[in-house]
């Protein structure tokens, strides 16, 4: 009833909210233009003008001009940023039909300050409390990574659980699974992340970055971001009056595998409209003696299309992604071929995600609203004969088949600002159904709840930034009863009906100790209420090929983690030191109980209190006069362990990663070119787990090289990589095929060509 009420409520805010935005439509005719320079008067072509507020943006012409037409009275935030020079934010106070501002950028000899969207008030990660990783779109391509899973493993403190190179699993700090929150066109991503064989689920075509907030989430973005989130932002619409096409193709030597992409964007003064569709298909992966291990193939078709309108105060944009990957599960070594078609036991997932944002800026305050509708259909088929010992044909009904159904809302207002005091008031939420249609359960018929309400204030001044919060949460689970027969035994999957309440906070503090360091203090606690495999399962989980009985007694996990984050950046030289604290009572996790079942070893779920530790520390030297060398070097650690002095499982291993990089220009026809030769190494992992077993050290050699090219009218980008250089033997620790024995992939070759057509 509890439930049902709240939803009521929902209902009837969120239906008054968009009567409101649909009455408003009141028209602007105001705009903001200017010239944009160097600190010689040079202009500077290719400026990026970009409102947060308006999600709109522009770029400066040959002559540095540039305009930004159909702005709404009142305050809005222009920041303006270019590759190699330092970012300006101005704050506009716009109430004249024109403003005039001429910009002069300066010279910087690092990488450009960038705005952070994951955060609540939107800031340069200069100014922002918390230190959030960043990469780029383009920055990836640079990786040659096969999937964008593995591609967000260059960040200090991420790492992925693989099974082959199809599948892979966020880790930030040693946490994963449902501890670890995706968001993805701005709503989070449900595609029953529980498992350890279920993968990332999205392509990294049409995604423009990546934002990871390393540590408990919860007052932002409620249970599941007790460890962090993986924030992926969506490519931006076009520039005003712009029309840009563009086609990505992509060859990885080890799988023979080809990525294709084709995107088009055009935007009129009120309309943007972009639509990209994307298809990539993999062989099975070599390892270093030449042998390719059975069935890691996988293939995958993405589509992306949106479309907004902005006219004054008003911005509405609707987004839509498709996504069917066909995802191979090896198991052994044994027929050898470069075929692309699956083989049993294999996943066929199909994701539709569909995403509304609306936002109204008032005079002083403003009003955020994004709905999204999720539909996962999961899909697994396995090795099995029928009863004449004939194969299973192609055709049959997977023996696993779940539809889960995910509407999510979150609603902020931004309050007015009082002096350099922000506040932001919000909702959030989410009503999931799951539903089962195969012969066999993982978990069952469920309908899931969640209501978050939290407000969180931000106090900005030239040196110090302060940030605090405070955050209520309810989770409510129901599931059916099923009665599944299997191999002669009845597993029975009892009814629960449950509620899970937590508050949640955090306090953080940016200082600058003095000129050129500055200091990073933030103290969050987390929570995350066990899900539906924890609480129910009962049965043989064939991708992990155990046995998984849930604890319907379980208790939500609540951690508190201190961040010290040190950074001292000059002119030519950075050095950062990130270490944390984070305690966990009664995290779960999977210990086996020595009794075997269907054939199965037998895994349940305890809890256990926990503590996590360690951090991210590097630099990056830029020396002068040599203003084309970089050095960078990062080293990462973290462990483990329960109260009982045991070490947790699924801890990556000690990584030092190092490289050198150079820039270049050569005349007019290569801009912006790079080469790189990067080593990273891992260190043995001996902290494991009781059911774990220890992995060796290894090294990796990696290089690159590549740049934007101008040839005539013809423009394109090229990206050329070498990983695993020498052809290691290695194996990863959180490769689910160690087990197995079965190593990691051998040496890849990697291309990207990016057309601008």
């Amino acid at each position: 009833m509890y439930s049902q009420l709240k939803l009521k409520i929902m209902k009837k805010i969120v239906i008054n909210i968009l009567l409101l935005i649909g009455c408003f439509s009141v028209s602007a005719q105001n705009s903001i233009s200017g010239k944009i320079t160097d600190v010689s008067n040079n202009p500077l072509f290719g400026v990026e003008i970009y409102a947060p507020e308006l999600h709109k943006g522009t770029t400066s012409d040959k002559e540095g001009n540039y305009m930004l037409t159909n702005t709404p009275n009142g305050k809005i935030k222009i920041i303006y940023s270019y590759l190699g020079y330092k970012p300006q934010v101005i704050f506009f106070d716009i109430s004249l039909n024109k403003t005039t501002e001429n910009i002069q950028l300066e010279e910087a000899a690092f990488a450009m300050d960038e705005i952070i969207i994951s955060t609540p008030f939107n800031q340069l990660q200069s100014e922002n409390v918390m230190k959030v990783e960043r990469l780029t779109a383009k920055s990836l391509k640079k990786l040659g990574a096969i999937t964008l899973s593995e591609g967000i493993t260059n960040i200090p403190g991420v790492s992925q659980i693989s099974t082959g190179t199809s599948i892979g699993k966020p880790v930030i700090r040693g946490l994963s699974g449902n501890r670890v929150l995706v968001y993805t066109q701005g709503i989070r991503l449900e595609n029953q992340q529980f498992g350890d064989e279920h993968g990332l689920g999205i392509n990294d075509a049409g995604i423009s970055s990546i934002e990871v907030i390393k540590g408990p989430a919860s007052l932002l973005y409620g249970s599941d971001a007790l460890g962090g989130v993986l924030y992926l932002n969506p490519e931006n619409f076009a520039p005003s009056q712009q029309t840009v096409f563009n086609f990505n193709q992509r060859y990885f030597s080890n799988t023979l595998g080809l990525n294709s992409s084709f995107g088009a964007k055009y935007s009129t003064s009120n309309w943007n409209y972009l639509t990209r569709f994307t298809f990539a298909e993999h062989s099975d992966y070599t390892i270093p003696n030449g042998q390719r291990i059975t069935n890691s193939r996988f293939n995958e078709t993405d589509f992306k299309a949106g479309i907004g309108y902005n006219k004054g105060p008003f911005f509405s944009e609707i987004r839509y992604n498709y996504n069917r990957s066909n995802l191979g599960l090896p198991e052994e070594i044994t027929t050898q071929t470069t075929t692309n078609t699956l083989e049993e036991p294999y996943q066929k997932i199909d994701t539709h995600l569909l995403s509304m944002h609306q936002h109204l800026l008032f005079e002083n305050s403003k009003l955020e609203l994004d709905l999204g509708y999720t539909f996962n259909d999961r899909n697994e088929f396995e090795e099995h004969s029928d009863e004449t010992g004939a194969d299973h044909k192609e055709g049959e009904a997977p023996a696993l088949k779940m539809a889960l159904k995910t509407f999510s809302y979150n609603l902020k207002y931004h309050l007015p600002k009082i002096q350099e005091i922000e506040t932001i008031f919000g909702l959030q939420g989410l009503s999931q159904t799951n539903r089962n249609f195969g012969e066999e359960l993982l978990i069952p018929n469920a309908d899931v709840k969640d209501f978050g309400v939290f407000i969180t204030s931000n106090i900005q001044s030239k040196k110090n930034s302060f940030q605090a919060g405070i955050r209520f949460d309810n989770r409510s689970i129901q599931t059916e009863r099923h009665e599944v027969v299997h191999e002669g035994d009845i597993h029975v999957f009892n009814p629960l009906d449950k509620s899970f309440n937590s508050f949640t906070a955090s306090l953080g503090v940016k200082t600058t100790l003095f000129e050129k360091m500055t200091a990073r203090v933030n103290l969050a606690s987390g929570f995350r209420a066990p899900n539906l495999a924890e609480l129910t399962s009962n049965g043989v989980h064939h991708g992990t090929n155990r046995f998984e009985e849930g604890n319907n007694q379980l208790k939500i996990e609540k951690n508190v983690q201190s961040d010290l984050v040190l950074e001292y950046k000059s002119e030519h030289f950075e050095i950062f030191g990130n270490g944390f604290y984070n305690h966990i009572n009664d995290y779960i996790f999977l210990n086996p109980t020595g009794e075997v079942e269907d054939g199965s070893p037998v895994f349940t779920y305890i809890q256990e209190t926990a503590k996590l530790y360690g951090g991210e520390f590097g630099f990056h030297l830029h020396p002068h006069p040599a203003d084309w060398l970089h050095l960078e070097s990062s080293f990462e650690m973290v462990i483990g362990k329960q109260d009982n002095g045991n070490y947790l499982p699924l801890i990556p291993a000690n990584t030092w990663k190092n490289t050198f990089r150079t820039e270049f220009t050569i005349g007019n026809w290569l801009q912006e070119g790079y080469s790189s030769i990067s080593l990273q190494s891992t260190f043995s992992q001996e902290n494991v787990s009781p059911f774990e077993s220890k992995t060796a050290a290894y090294n990796l050699v990696n290089v690159g090289f590549g740049g934007d090219f101008s040839i005539n009218s013809l423009k394109f980008s090229t990206a050329v990589t070498i990983n695993n250089l020498f052809n290691k033997n290695y194996i990863n620790h959180l490769s689910r095929l160690k087990s197995n024995g079965i190593l990691n992939p051998g040496r890849n070759l990697g291309l990207s060509v990016n057309f601008k057509l």
